[in-house]
């Protein structure tokens, strides 16, 4: 059985002496790293299996501690490494109604009325919400804002958006 890996953050450095990792991650996953056990490092295309003994977060960072990782060399050599976990871990974290924001990308984008407006092209965050960028029919790359009143339904399965398209939108 393929197993799809997403990333959940990165190693960007040491922390102190004993081989702690300095992490980067996306803001809203503090909990969620919090819960896990253990995350896959890929190196050299192979995903190697590594327990966290604790993390623990400073600024807006995750400091983990690895079973296997005892001293700064150890780790220096997954330094830019990202952490990864399989899909079905974070899938079971979601809420219901929550999908990875990646997702999004490459889903057809229709209006309230049925008809094809474009297809999302990226996801972006100007730090108050997620954005879209959709190309619309007209070759041109619209950002359209990701919340309620203009997204009105994802469905992951049909791989389709449906948004409420407000005067101006989409021109």
């Amino acid at each position: 059985m393929k197993h799809n890996y997403v990333s959940v953050g990165k190693i960007l450095n040491f922390h102190g002496i004993k081989g702690d990792a300095k992490v980067g991650f996306s803001k809203n996953q503090q909990d969620f790293l919090a819960s896990l056990d253990y995350v896959l490092i890929k190196k050299d295309n192979e995903y190697t299996r590594f327990n966290i003994e604790n993390i623990r977060f400073h600024k807006n960072f995750a400091i983990i501690k690895f079973e296997s990782i005892n001293s700064i060399d150890e780790l220096l050599e997954y330094k830019g490494a990202f952490l990864y976990v399989e899909e079905n871990t974070i899938r079971e974290a979601l809420e219901e109604d929550e999908f990875l924001i990646d997702e999004l990308v490459s889903m057809e984008v229709y209006d309230a009325d049925g008809k094809k407006q474009g297809f999302v092209v990226g996801v972006s965050n100007n730090g108050a919400n997620d954005l879209l960028s959709v190309k619309t029919n007209s070759k041109k790359i619209v950002l359209v804002p990701f919340v309620k009143a203009i997204v009105t339904d994802v469905s992951i399965k049909d791989r389709k958006i449906v948004i409420n398209n407000i005067e101006g939108l989409l021109e």
